[in-house]
């Protein structure tokens, strides 16, 4: 109980508080988009699942082409700024989103440029979180940190889930992309009142982005648990881009009765994340890469269900324990990158991470369309299912994954201290 009581103490902290804050209300903006954005497309006169997985892949390649650049930036400038206009560059684009549906201006080139801009601003933002929470949270309580910005930010997409499926039903989608936009633009406010101390970074003696790039390529490649980590979720992440991008929806709106059936999936995996992050709190593994590649095993399970026709009841029940598995990983898997990679490189290294592991995602948007027409929308789910197991399985060979320990308590406390 007194371990809790510390951890929840962070939340008495002005400048954690603010980026809870901030994190929260950003994701719960997120958390409106993929209903309102997947059925706002296909409802769209002459749209088709291969319209939807355009729009998509035009949010998705500009993010994975300027993610190393936002890593550079977020390694080089304050984060906290990086962030804010990451956060209003998202805003603008949700707006430009809305606006086109709400007026009945829709274009696919427009679509397709407002979704660019929302790529752009993910990867000029995500590098400069990873960066940012070790600047706000002391080394021997990031994993409570880590915890608690997911569980913010898993209970918005919970209640975004939820209040974005009703949106769409009741006003469309275009006035869930205008809430969306809105929660951005409170989003970037409240990072702008963030005050953090300058951090001094070494560079060396070279100042290029070349420079930069091949010192964060050191960092990440030296790490054999993150480049294998990173490959295994290449090949994932297509599957989930494939399965919650397009060929969920596209289910839902076959068989499944809807946006309504789709939001009560998303809600059943955002109710599973929030009860990772409980986990997570308490969980302290010596083996922390091990355990985290272990628990992405049971993300299979809400495709398997969803290409083998089971009721709606069983589908939500798999989204659910794919939220557990997917939030207690990624709190295992930053709480060791910000303590195993230096601060000055971190930023940098995250952009590596991020640049791989979505590198395919676009690949599984354009495959989805074209492989449901082919070989049917329940078959593109089970390979769904069949590329997230065996790419897991292939990252348990690697020595780096099953050895890496976590440090001793005492080893952190003399960190912090020196």
């Amino acid at each position: 109980m007194h371990d809790i009581l510390r951890d929840l103490g962070l939340l008495r902290d002005r400048r954690f508080a603010l980026l809870l804050s901030a994190r929260t209300i950003s994701v719960l903006g997120s958390a409106f988009a993929p209903v309102a954005l997947a059925f706002g497309i296909l409802n769209l006169p002459g749209a088709t699942a291969s319209t939807l997985s355009a729009v998509l892949t035009a949010e998705s390649l500009p993010m994975i082409l300027f993610m190393l650049v936002g890593g550079v930036i977020a390694d080089r400038l304050p984060r906290q700024r990086v962030m804010m206009v990451g956060e209003f560059l998202m805003a603008a684009a949700f707006f430009a989103l809305a606006a086109m549906l709400l007026v009945g201006w829709t274009p696919l080139p427009a679509l397709i440029t407002a979704a660019a801009l929302a790529g752009v601003a993910t990867a000029v933002t995500f590098p400069a979180l990873t960066g940012i929470i070790p600047e706000v949270v002391p080394r021997d309580r990031l994993q409570a940190g880590n915890a608690l910005l997911g569980l913010g930010a898993n209970a918005s997409r919970m209640a975004g889930a939820v209040l974005g499926g009703g949106t769409v039903v009741l006003f469309g989608g275009g006035w869930a992309l205008v809430v969306s936009g809105a929660l951005f633009a409170v989003a970037g406010v409240l990072i702008a009142l963030l005050r953090l101390d300058q951090v001094e970074r070494s560079r060396g003696t070279s100042h290029s982005v070349l420079a930069d790039l091949r010192d964060g390529w050191r960092e990440f490649s030296s790490r054999q648990w993150i480049w294998v980590v990173v490959a295994q979720f290449s090949v994932m992440i297509m599957a989930i881009q494939a399965g919650h991008g397009v060929l969920g929806p596209l289910l839902a709106k076959e068989t499944l009765g809807g946006p309504l059936a789709w939001s009560a999936f998303l809600a059943g995996e955002a109710i599973g994340t929030v009860a990772g992050v409980l986990v997570s709190l308490r969980l302290r593994p010596r083996r922390p890469i091990l355990v985290a590649v272990l628990m992405c095993l049971p993300s299979a399970l809400p495709y398997v269900l969803l290409g083998v026709d089971a009721p709606l009841w069983a589908i939500v029940a798999g989204a659910f324990v794919l939220g557990v598995s997917i939030d207690v990983f990624g709190v295992l898997w930053q709480t060791t990158m910000q303590r195993e990679v230096p601060a000055e490189s971190l930023s940098r290294v995250s952009s590596y991470d991020m640049l791989g592991s979505l590198m395919f995602g676009p690949i599984g948007l354009l495959l989805a369309g074209p492989a449901a027409g082919v070989f049917g929308t329940e078959e593109a789910l089970l390979g769904c299912a069949v590329l997230v197991t065996v790419s897991t399985l292939a990252a348990l060979l690697s020595p780096g994954v099953r050895n890496l320990r976590a440090p001793q308590p005492q080893a952190v406390a003399h960190a912090e201290a020196t």
